[in-house]
């Protein structure tokens, strides 16, 4: 239930407190089979059909790790630059959740198989800060708990709940980043802008969908302030499973607003996990933190050691991809664009549609007009996502190289398009259907230009006269007699022409 927490402006927060945070972002990796066990990872299938002696924890039951699952941590340790262990191991961590079937969740603790890295991201208006990363490491998803018969559901109010292990055992990666410090008023910002970069590089390194909307990545923030000119960390707060870009920075900005409150009115921060509630932007209390020795560690002895060669490591390394930061600044020297136009791109989400019409054939100035224009304009309209279109990158290209043939022009070209998103075919098809080529019969636009000058005999002395600008009036003249389907750079050579004037 959400309830009413006392602020302070944000501005008076940051003017008394410098905010320190720390991320932790799980990921579920895109493996076919759980972690530790055989049973499908396919996504919405019926409740505990998913199942098996090992992941449901019972007597007995041995587990053996997931070869892929060990590849893509390394995947994902290498692109955020850390160190990969040469040899570590699995460990219990223990406690009791009815979601937990085993009653302990098999991760790693002190021996992460990924340490000591960085990922650079960028704010929105350029700027470059480096978030280092403390570890990635290795675990297993719990079960999926729903609370039944309460008005939030949550299990306070609920009367019963409903338990679905086909979730438990799917493999994860926790990467958790070193203490944020020196971001100031900005740190709402560097949590989005550092969890859309991270985003981006699970999703480049083809190892996770990384869809927060639908749990396959979220992330816990962990937040503290502390006195400016101070350096001992205040106590921290951590917001649990936020699941979206905005509301990773939402509940940063809170949560410097409510620590700043308590502060300054004498109160004591606790030690807490909290619930961020998308509807007020505002956290409320979870449960008291733990501490890492109230889980009780020790060894998995049910598996060996991880230790990979580094001639794997290597051949794994060899084989990344270009990563997200360095083939945006590729493309913004190849296509001549600012940071702050590739910025308005990426937040459009227009990056990948944009590059894979180039990649069709479309020159790089056409493709990002139509996408950050028209296609952004009617995503905004529909209320979906680009890539929700019902229109495809080559369907754009064709758009684009009918206009550079002059078969189209731009008018001609949105109403291809308005005809293509509505389903009434590919683009040629669209023409077609709708008679919308560019008229480029010179007889016809002959004679539609003598039309037009015989009926507006003002306007065509005044173009005689060396008012060249007035030849604007006969082109639109010529447009709507053709319905627009004219080229009106030819009509106005044309027109002119017929007048005797220059154009100089």
């Amino acid at each position: 239930m959400t309830t009413t927490t006392d602020l302070v402006s944000y501005e008076d927060a940051l003017a008394s407190y410098d905010p320190v945070m720390g991320l932790e972002v799980h990921v579920e990796l895109g493996t076919k089979t759980k972690m530790f066990c055989g049973c499908s990872t396919e996504l919405g299938q019926d409740a505990n059909t998913q199942t098996c002696p090992t992941c449901l924890g019972l007597p007995g039951s041995l587990p053996v790790v997931n070869a892929t699952g060990v590849e893509s941590a390394i995947r994902i340790g290498l692109a955020l630059n850390c160190e990969i262990a040469e040899w570590c191991r699995f460990a219990r961590k223990n406690y009791f959740y009815p979601d937990m079937p085993k009653n302990f969740q098999t991760s790693q603790y002190d021996e992460p198989i990924a340490f000591d890295g960085y990922l650079d991201v960028q704010l929105e208006d350029g700027e470059t800060f480096r978030v280092e990363i403390e570890r990635a490491h290795m675990e297993e998803d719990t079960g999926k708990s729903t609370h039944v018969g309460g008005a939030t559901g949550r299990i306070h109010g609920a009367s019963h709940s409903l338990l679905d292990y086909n979730r438990a055992g799917i493999p994860l990666i926790e990467i958790v980043t070193k203490p944020i410090v020196g971001a100031g008023e900005r740190a709402p910002e560097v949590a989005r802008a550092y969890v859309r970069e991270l985003r981006e590089v699970i999703r480049a390194l083809g190892v996770s969908e990384a869809r927060m909307e639908m749990g396959q990545m979220r992330c816990d923030v962990n937040l503290s302030l502390r006195p400016h000119g101070t350096e001992k960390f205040g106590t921290r707060s951590e917001t649990k499973n936020v699941n979206s870009l905005r509301s990773v920075e939402r509940a940063a900005r809170f949560e410097i607003q409510r620590h700043a409150a308590v502060l300054s009115s004498g109160g004591t921060i606790v030690q807490e996990t909290r619930h961020f509630h998308e509807d007020t932007g505002s956290t409320t209390s979870g449960r008291v933190k733990e501490e890492a020795e109230d889980y009780r560690y020790f060894p998995e002895p049910d598996l060996v050691p991880v230790a990979p060669s580094r001639e794997w490591v290597e051949e794994i390394r060899a084989a990344l991809p270009e990563l997200p930061l360095a083939r945006r600044n590729r493309l913004v020297a190849e296509w001549g664009i600012s940071a702050t136009d590739m910025q308005a791109i990426l937040n459009a989400g227009a990056l990948d549609p944009i590059v894979a019409t180039i990649d069709a054939g479309a020159d790089a100035a056409s493709a990002r007009k139509w996408w950050m224009g028209e296609l952004a304009r009617s995503a905004n309209e529909s209320g979906v996502s680009l890539d929700e279109l019902a229109i495809t990158p080559a369907q754009v290209a064709r758009v684009t190289e009918l206009v550079a043939k002059g078969d189209l022009n731009d008018k001609l070209a949105r109403q291809v398009i308005e005809g293509v998103l509505a389903g009434e075919g590919t683009p040629d098809e669209v023409v077609d259907k709708r008679g919308l080529k560019v008229v480029s019969d010179e007889g016809a636009l002959t004679a539609a230009v003598d039309e037009a000058i015989a009926g507006n005999p003002g306007v065509a002395d005044k173009i005689r006269g060396g008012k060249v600008a007035a030849a604007g009036a006969l082109v639109g003249a010529v447009m709507k007699a053709t319905r627009g389907q004219a080229d009106a750079a030819r009509v106005k050579e044309l027109i002119l022409e017929k007048l005797g004037v220059s154009e100089g």
